[in-house]
């Protein structure tokens, strides 16, 4: 006999309750799935591929010349760059400023992002990783498998 009833189904499953691996901790840096990078007075790419990146770095500019000197991270489209994050500093004397840096960003197809330190006297120093590919698929930490 058919009824005009509704029965629901209740799921119980570990991804259904909610259990699945905090965003936290999916973004978490590992040593098999983290680039780092380094510039002092250089400038270079940090990322390129498309997708989605957490960057986690310090800064650190000492004030000891007439000119001013900054660190930053740019991104490029090929055509156009864009400063996304900045440390400027314009004064002299032996001033030292640290900044961390802790950051997301997306990349599209064809862009990147890159790493700029303008004196000898700064360093734009830290590690890039991977959290998303393009379509917004998480990227677990090397060696992590969730349960």
């Amino acid at each position: 006999m058919a009824q005009n009833v509704i029965v629901p189904v209740i799921d119980l499953t570990a991804s259904a309750s909610g259990s699945t691996t905090p965003e936290y901790l999916q973004t978490a840096l590992a040593f098999g799935s983290q680039t780092a990078f380094s510039f002092s007075g250089s400038s270079g790419v940090i990322a390129e591929t498309a997708g989605f990146y957490r960057i986690y770095a310090a800064s650190t500019i000492e004030g000891a010349s007439a000119v001013s000197i900054s660190n930053r991270l740019t991104m490029s489209d090929g055509l156009s760059t864009k400063i996304i994050w900045e440390h400027y500093a314009a004064t002299t004397g032996d001033v030292l400023t640290a900044l961390n840096i802790d950051i997301t960003v997306f990349l599209a197809s064809g862009q990147s992002i890159n790493g700029v330190s303008t004196s000898t006297l700064s360093g734009l120093i830290g590690s890039v990783r991977q959290v998303a590919d393009v379509n917004g698929t998480l990227v677990n930490p090397s060696g992590f498998s969730p349960q």
